[in-house]
């Protein structure tokens, strides 16, 4: 069997033997070459071209772009009628590989090397040198990745393996490539991340966003919201938030609920840094309501922001003719004054009813006994205890207008809430 024969077998025995690896090594892994060889000599070895050589290698990929291969090759040539007789050429090599596109179909290389050199020839004895050598060559992708095809061309300088003092040969090979051993597992973090593919719970991340270990997007502040889209960081523990993880502002007034201590505010109202509106003279009647605003510090004032003088007024109190029953829209105006009774718990009140002069002054002191009454269970009813309150009727004994005009009379004709204490 030729060596040429026995290269040929061992190539395709190896690729049956090997399927579980890929074509061209991967960092960190190890691979093995077997080639043919067709030498064109230098014409000073007195032999003939011939395709009569193989090439056995091993290397080691170093990383992404380098390998380093050692190598052994051996050539029969046959003498081409000259002095010298045929030739047996064989040595050993050290080769430096730079290869591009690694993981692709196509992988070029290039290479420089250094080696060892004999030759026996017949009739004439041995040589030994050393050889410089670079090239290139290629692999392409066979057999499902499993086994590469392999094509290289060499040119070579032999210091002394022969008579001559050197020799310049180029070499063409052409076989197969397989790796061994296992490979550096290749890092795939396909949204860039820094979590490999296969531990991320979270693909598809957004670039530059800050991820946790399982490849998730951080939520510093816990509100539900990821950080890459968080407007408001360093959200307080168990506050509601919008998409934004904003703290959310169900008044709209401009203080997120979590921090507002009041509630509900009306649309539109000018409120201070806890949510409340604001109340300039400090009366307990916001300045949206405040009719009476800059009230002296310290007074009483009722639920509209105007001091209580001597008496609470009940204008827009009236009732039926020669009744105590009241007439619409009195209802309102007793609402206000048992709202100014509870802002002011401690005011005690005399109800007072007055009529005017027209018929009798004894009916008329009953007339308005009765009003008085109509008015203090009205108020009792809406939460004013009773003992704060006594009812008084004095009929047409005091006047505040004059009783001889119907203007005069209506105003006569009415009932007020007198303070008596404080």
């Amino acid at each position: 069997m030729s060596k040429i024969t026995f290269v040929l077998a061992s190539t395709l025995l190896a690729i049956v033997g090997v399927g579980n690896a890929y074509a061209d090594a991967e960092a960190k892994q190890g691979y093995f070459s077997i080639m043919g060889s067709y030498m064109d000599d230098d014409k000073d070895r007195g032999v003939d071209d011939a395709i009569n050589g193989f090439t056995f290698g091993g290397g080691y990929a170093l990383d992404e772009a380098w390998n380093i291969e050692g190598m052994y090759y051996s050539t029969e040539a046959d003498a081409s009628g000259g002095a010298l007789g045929n030739q047996t050429l064989y040595g050993l090599g050290l080769d430096l590989q730079r290869v591009f596109r690694r993981s692709e179909h196509f992988s070029p290389y290039v290479f420089v090397g250094i080696g060892k050199s004999y030759a026996e020839i017949d009739g004439v004895g041995d040589f030994n040198g050393e050889t410089v050598s670079g090239g290139a060559g290629f692999l392409i992708d066979l057999f499902s990745s499993n086994v590469a095809l392999r094509g290289e061309w060499r040119a070579r300088k032999d210091t002394a393996s022969g008579p001559a003092d050197d020799y310049k040969d180029n070499l063409f090979s052409l076989g197969f490539q397989l790796p061994f051993g296992p490979a550096t597992a290749k890092f795939i973090d396909t949204d860039g991340d820094g979590v490999e593919d296969g531990s991320d719970r979270c693909p598809n991340t957004p670039a530059g966003a800050r991820v946790d270990s399982s490849g998730c997007e951080l939520d510093s502040d816990g509100d539900g919201v990821k950080d890459s889209r968080d407007r408001c960081p360093g959200t307080p523990a168990g506050v509601r938030v919008d998409a934004n993880g904003c703290g959310v502002d169900s008044d709209g007034d401009g203080v997120t609920d979590g921090k507002d201590m009041c509630p509900g505010t009306p649309k539109g109202a000018k409120v201070d840094a806890r949510g409340c509106e604001l109340d300039g003279d400090k009366d307990g009647v916001v300045d949206r309501l405040d009719e009476c605003p800059n009230s002296r510090a310290g007074a009483q004032v009722d639920i509209k922001g105007c001091e209580i003088k001597d008496k609470i007024e009940l204008p827009g109190v009236n009732f039926e003719s020669n009744s105590d029953r009241l007439l619409p829209g009195a209802e309102s105006v007793l609402n206000d004054a048992a709202a100014t009774l509870h802002k002011n718990p401690t005011i005690r009140v005399d109800v007072e009813g007055h009529t005017d002069s027209d018929g009798a002054a004894d009916y008329n002191e009953s007339l308005s006994a009765r009003r008085a009454t109509t008015v203090h269970d009205y108020l009792v009813a809406r939460g004013v205890a009773g003992d704060r309150m006594t009812v008084r009727g004095y009929g047409e004994s005091r006047p505040i207008a004059d009783n001889t005009t119907s203007v005069g009379k209506a105003q006569n004709r009415r009932v007020v809430l007198g303070v008596v204490e404080r």
